[in-house]
């Protein structure tokens, strides 16, 4: 099986107990995924090839997005411990059902994103994030052009250790937007052709100030 068959459903993040069950975190929304009976897959830092596992059995912490699942595959704690960060996958073809107007966010990333008023392609999908209703974060095809001040430097107050020091230059953070994921602003997804058009209100493509980061 190849990484391209198969969706992340979740991070093992440590052990859970002595037994080797494994605590889980999760953005799915689709708990059966961890608590139906069936095989699975993982990858794991030192195993990049997915292999498959036997899930057992699983349960949801209580207003968590957290499992507690069973693999056949490991039967104590030191065993779970090996598995920390890694990755837990379902194939695609086992896409659970959804209704009418219902999107999976794997289907939703690398769309292309026009706006209906304009029939601008204003950028592509690169994240959803869950926040009361789901959103999406766009990343602008046309970047805004961040200034950056020039400092000069005074040699006098640089000590003989921070001479040696290399310098860090900050890179700009591409710019996105964020953009509610509600059929009013986005009326259409068209899966079939990789896009999605987006009827935005006044004021909603204009991105913020571009932050710097290291």
């Amino acid at each position: 099986m190849e990484i391209k068959d198969l969706i992340a459903i979740g991070t093992i993040v440590a052990p859970q107990g002595l037994k080797g069950e494994l605590k889980v975190k999760t953005d799915s929304d689709f708990p059966e995924r961890f608590e139906t009976a069936g095989v699975r897959w993982i990858t794991s830092p030192s195993q990049k090839q997915p292999q498959p596992v036997d899930l057992l059995q699983g349960r949801q912490i209580p207003g968590k997005n957290i499992f507690i699942i069973k693999l056949a595959q490991v039967c104590d704690r030191n065993q779970a411990e090996t598995l920390k960060g890694s990755t837990l996958y379902v194939e695609k073809t086992e896409k659970p059902y959804l209704e009418p107007g219902e999107y999976h966010v794997a289907d939703l990333i690398n769309l292309e994103v026009y706006n209906q008023q304009t029939g601008e392609n204003i950028g592509i999908v690169i994240d959803v994030l869950s926040a009361g209703n789901d959103i999406l974060e766009v990343k602008l095809h046309k970047q805004p052009e961040i200034k950056t001040e020039e400092k000069e430097l005074d040699i006098s107050k640089i000590s003989r250790i921070s001479k040696r020091k290399k310098v860090k230059i900050k890179k700009p953070k591409p710019v996105t937007i964020l953009i509610p994921f509600v059929e009013e602003i986005v009326p259409i997804v068209d899966l079939e052709n990789c896009r999605i058009e987006v009827n935005p209100p006044t004021g909603l493509l204009n991105p913020k100030e571009a932050e710097e980061v290291e």
